[in-house]
């Protein structure tokens, strides 16, 4: 399912990844595994899949992608994280590959940095909200004390979480999302949704309108259109759209484009675009006549990865791991309209790596309108230590923020430990006294004597002591 043929040239299929490409890419390694000899494997371009496993060439040499690796959006939210200051974080992640190795991939980084994780979590395979192991990791999310919560996952296993989210009533907490659900409609449309707290996301570099997503929203346009002149005619009522109240701003959701299908759609354009132009320059048709050669895997492989051409004002190419050169949008959610919007507040650019937040698009829902902090341990005051040492009979364990006073722990006769320990002992006293007893009795030999003589049993005396000490 994850791999869908579009057209074969001569023996060198394009193919492109179909949703949901990300979690289930384990067809793709049939076809691009390195057991297959390279100079026939089949060339694939994925507008989809995003594991970072896909960029290692020495399994998929014959693979690119025009969405983003998914090291990218982890970069993205580490640098989130720490350009607001958020270092007592929860991490959670779907239970597929694209979640656990994003969640991996974020925990590694946030572990060489100053940010502590309070809680690491994958969020169970189930469309029941009421599933019990559900509602007990949002319990636990609620207990570990977090403001900022950061879900990697895909939007099916998001909206499970988000209904049990909203049954427990969690307010007020920050949401970190990756880009597979962040301006997903059927995370938005959760009823009660809109009291979780803020919800910022991850979207893919937005490009300028596709002709197919002009001509969509001219469709719904026009459709809305004639719903209006249809409920006027009818009286004003409003029966064809189903609202349960007079409402200027009624209109069906089934009409508006979905974001996700339109950033799906410009990637499929520039995978077509990018296998367009080699063919062009494998093909020689620069001059205005192209060559009627064959044309084999390998040789177009290599002149689309060297393409660099420019689709609807976004630049196009690869780099030497077949991924494409494009960053994110930082957004965040905006309910202050009649319906569900999200605001575009910042972005974050690869070669090099750089965020960009713009702080006047923010609306914090707080009473200093300031991000809301979320702390591993508050700054000390000025003269006042950060940490201190323990005193010499006590300890702490890793990342306590408290000692502890040692205790003695003796054991008890009754223990078999004890007895093994005692028994050993004893053999070792009567073996001191078997040399004693032997050394005595041969005093006067040249080997006794050699061995130092009556020193001997001092030697003897002193590690019966040393013996009993331990």
């Amino acid at each position: 399912r994850s791999c869908s043929r579009l057209s074969i040239l001569r023996g060198s299929a394009f193919r492109a990844g179909s949703a949901p490409a990300r979690p289930q890419h384990r067809p793709c390694r049939q076809l691009l595994g390195s057991t297959t000899p390279f100079l026939w494997l089949p060339l694939q371009i994925s507008y989809e899949a995003s594991l970072e496993t896909l960029s290692l060439k020495r399994l998929y040499p014959a693979f690119l992608r025009t969405i983003p690796s998914d090291r990218q959006q982890v970069k993205a939210i580490f640098l989130l994280l720490q350009r607001f200051g958020w270092t007592w974080v929860a991490l959670l992640g779907s239970n597929n590959a694209y979640g656990r190795n994003g969640l991996d991939a974020l925990y590694e980084l946030l572990s060489a940095s100053d940010v502590c994780v309070a809680y690491r979590g994958i969020i169970p395979t189930t469309k029941d909200a009421s599933s019990r192991e559900l509602h007990n990791l949002v319990r636990i999310l609620v207990d570990s004390r977090v403001n900022v919560t950061v879900v990697f996952s895909n939007r099916r296993s998001a909206h499970v979480f988000f209904e049990v989210v909203v049954q427990r009533n969690v307010t007020g907490m920050v949401w970190v999302g990756s880009e597979d659900w962040s301006v997903a409609q059927t995370i938005w449309q959760v009823p009660g949704i809109q009291s979780i707290g803020p919800v910022i996301g991850m979207l893919v570099e937005k490009t300028e309108p596709t002709m197919l997503e002009r001509f969509e929203a001219w469709r719904a346009a026009e459709e809305s259109e004639a719903e209006r002149a249809g409920s006027a005619g009818a009286g004003g009522g409003s029966t064809q759209l189903d609202c349960t109240q007079r409402c200027t701003h009624c209109r069906s959701l089934a009409s508006t484009p979905d974001v996700y299908d339109a950033q799906a759609t410009f990637n499929v354009y520039s995978a077509v675009y990018a296998v367009a132009h080699g063919l062009h320059d494998l093909l020689g048709c620069a001059a205005g006549a192209c060559s009627k050669g064959p044309v084999y895997p390998w040789q177009l492989l290599q002149k689309i990865k060297q393409v660099n051409f420019t689709l609807y004002k976004s630049r196009i190419s690869f780099d030497a791991n077949g991924d494409i050169h494009k960053g994110y949008d930082i957004i965040m959610w905006n309910w202050s309209g009649p319906s569900w919007g999200f605001d575009v507040i910042g972005t974050f650019s690869v070669n090099p790596d750089r965020l960009s937040i713009d702080q006047s698009k923010i609306l914090w829902h707080t009473s200093n309108r300031q991000a809301p902090p979320s702390l591993c341990s508050v700054p000390c005051q000025p003269d006042l230590y950060s940490c201190q040492s323990c005193g010499a009979d006590e300890w702490a364990p890793a990342r306590s923020e408290a000692c502890f006073e040692r205790t003695v722990e003796f054991l008890s006769w009754s223990e078999p430990l004890s007895w093994a320990l005692l028994t050993l002992a004893v053999l070792l006293l009567l073996l001191m006294a078997a040399l004693a007893v032997l050394f005595a009795l041969n005093t006067s030999t040249p080997v006794v004597k050699s061995a130092g003589g009556k020193m001997c049993f001092l030697m003897l005396g002193s590690e019966t002591h040393w013996r009993e000490a331990i």
